[in-house]
């Protein structure tokens, strides 16, 4: 039996968190997969075995285990929570991580404004023991993030990379696209 793959694009305060609880409220037989709870573990408890720039490779490392054992020991659904920004990365999890034979694929980009989200991130009161390196605030994240836009791997999401794609451009929709994929769960 073919099960979901919820894949979740978007700036930091775009609400993919928001949404991946709501999903996961509303479609049986998932769980969220969030690279911040690792990380939050990580600074919490292993601070010392991170590196100071460059890619998390511990955080990486416990997603994998984790997905891997969702894929291999439960048939749950699967929400990947985190900001999964450029096509590469897209790309792998997509073709490598999670199989066409075993998930149908759904990307939901959030494209909130980003004044919007610089107003989120001003009035935020989320704990920054996620971030690391030079950040210390979700301000300096979004300002890092909207720069960043102008890296030729950020890219947003186009039809066909994924069996559905979504984008959010205000909260409104948000319920509409939760009932959109427990239907196409239903229909599996």
């Amino acid at each position: 039996m073919k099960r979901l793959v919820i894949i979740t694009v978007g700036k930091t305060h775009s609400g993919k968190t928001t949404f991946a609880k709501a999903l996961e409220s509303k479609l049986n037989n998932s769980f969220i997969m969030d690279q911040d709870n690792n990380a939050e573990f990580l600074n919490t408890y292993y601070k010392n075995l991170l590196p100071k720039q460059g890619p998390n490779i511990l955080k990486h490392a416990i997603s994998k285990v984790i997905v891997d054992y969702a894929k291999e020991q439960t048939d749950f659904h699967i929400i990947a929570s985190s900001a999964n920004r450029t096509r590469i990365g897209r790309k792998y999890l997509l073709e490598e991580v999670y199989d066409k034979d075993t998930f149908v694929s759904i990307l939901v980009h959030f494209d909130i404004p980003d004044e919007v989200l610089h107003q989120r991130v001003t009035k935020s009161q989320r704990s920054t023991n996620i971030l690391r390196g030079s950040y210390s605030n979700f301000e300096e994240v979004l300002v890092s993030q909207q720069s960043g836009s102008m890296n030729k791997a950020v890219v947003d999401p186009t039809e066909g990379e994924a069996d559905y794609l979504f984008v959010i451009r205000d909260n409104r929709e948000v319920d509409s696209v939760i009932k959109d994929i427990v239907h196409i769960a239903k229909s599996l």
